[in-house]
């Protein structure tokens, strides 16, 4: 595996305009027919965009959540199910720079530069509560730790060369990470996701029957959350980000459908659909949608940034309260435009073949990731009486 390029700030976000730009032609068919984006991923691969986060004591770049979270929105203004493959990559990066031991990081921060990726294995199958883990790791009378059990939404899996995989450290011990090879005997992804969207992001299965686990690789997880933290509020601003790249994209196409495919209602009195002051009005308003979306996501994700230079319960509240508000607002962007798209284009728009629909049905499934309406409650508590947001991932 050769080393990927290492970006500096203005590269990253060139290339990932130059990729997103890319992936947009190909995004609607591979969409209608659930086409697994292998090259499109290995694109992005060998980019060096998955290398951006890295240490700089370790050779990488170490460039800000701020420049991250806009190589996400213009990867998934192109193409979102790709723009989501990586998501859990950087989200264990960054557990790696806060967790990992010195050992570890020097080996996996080199896979990564080097051209490697991260999947996940984190969610369970079947358990009721977010928070039940029935994957563990137990130590055998040999002496080996192997994992066994089954794992779903393993998005970025199936390209991945490491698959990160949460687990208990025997049956009731502490959650941790165990690290393991994508190749590993008994470590089997399959591309089982039938989402109504996002549906090349082969967010399939991940099972696990006697896995062995190298001891040296496995890294602590419960300590993320036992002091202040920004942790959650990096993983959920790239989710934010993505959300704003499809109301983005939505805004686009819709724009180009009503200046070159759209008829004028007869009651406007104009030669052009685009010329109709009704539709002018609409595409007004959702640019104001997608523009503060936008801005509320560099405002997120710069308040992370901040915060990891000064780390402190207020700082760390105040970085989860600014991408709650962020994920509201990309929530309610996505899935407006992406439906309002319609309405101003007409009825042609609701072809089958021209799988316009995809933006909508991309919005919809990706914004169900977490309840927008509980980051509305954590902002309302903060407006009236300054209650911090609970210290846990999902803010």
């Amino acid at each position: 595996m050769s080393s990927v390029p290492v970006l500096d700030a203005a590269a990253a976000l060139q290339v990932a305009a130059e990729l997103g730009a890319v992936f947009a032609k190909g995004a609607a068919q591979r969409d209608a027919e659930r086409g697994t984006p292998y090259e499109e991923v290995a694109a992005l691969k060998a980019s060096g965009l998955l290398a951006v986060t890295v240490p700089a004591e370790h050779g990488g770049a170490d460039l800000p959540v701020a420049v991250l979270a806009e190589v996400f929105r213009l990867l998934a203004a192109g193409d979102p199910s790709i723009a989501q493959i990586p998501h859990s990559h950087f989200v264990y990066v960054n557990l790696l720079k806060h967790q990992g031991t010195p050992a570890q990081q020097a080996r996996l921060f080199a896979e990564v530069l080097a051209g490697a990726s991260f999947g996940n294995a984190q969610s369970e199958i079947g358990t009721k509560h977010v928070r039940d883990h029935r994957t563990t790791m137990v130590e055998h009378p040999d002496g080996e730790w192997r994992l066994s059990g089954e794992k779903g939404y393993c998005t970025g899996a199936l390209f991945a060369d490491w698959i990160p995989v949460l687990t208990h450290r025997g049956v009731d011990g502490p959650m941790v990470v165990a690290w393991v090879p994508r190749t590993a005997d008994g470590l089997e992804v399959v591309d089982d996701w039938a989402g109504m969207g996002q549906r090349t992001t082969a967010s399939g299965t991940v099972t696990l029957r006697e896995v062995r686990v190298d001891p040296e690789l496995v890294t602590g997880y419960a300590e993320t959350f036992t002091g202040p933290q920004t942790y959650g509020a990096f993983a959920q601003v790239l989710h934010a980000a993505l959300d704003a790249g499809i109301a983005r994209a939505a805004l686009t196409e819709a724009a180009e459908f009503v200046t070159t495919k759209s008829r004028p209602y007869p009651d406007a009195v104009v030669a052009r659909a685009a010329d109709d002051p009704l539709v002018v009005h609409a595409f007004g308003q959702m640019e104001v949608s997608v523009r503060a979306c936008e801005l509320l996501v560099a405002a997120a994700a710069s308040a992370i940034d901040a915060a990891d230079a000064d780390l402190t319960e207020e700082s760390a509240g105040a970085a989860s309260l600014a991408v709650a508000a962020a994920r509201a607002a990309t929530t309610e962007a996505s899935v407006s435009v992406s439906s309002r798209l319609f309405e101003v284009a007409g009825t042609r728009s609701a072809l089958d073949s021209l799988n316009l629909h995809r933006h909508w049905r991309n919005a919809r499934t990706h914004t169900l990731h977490d309840p927008a309406s509980w980051k509305v409650q954590h902002l309302g508590r903060w407006a009236l009486e300054g209650v911090l947001p609970p210290n846990h991932g999902q803010l």
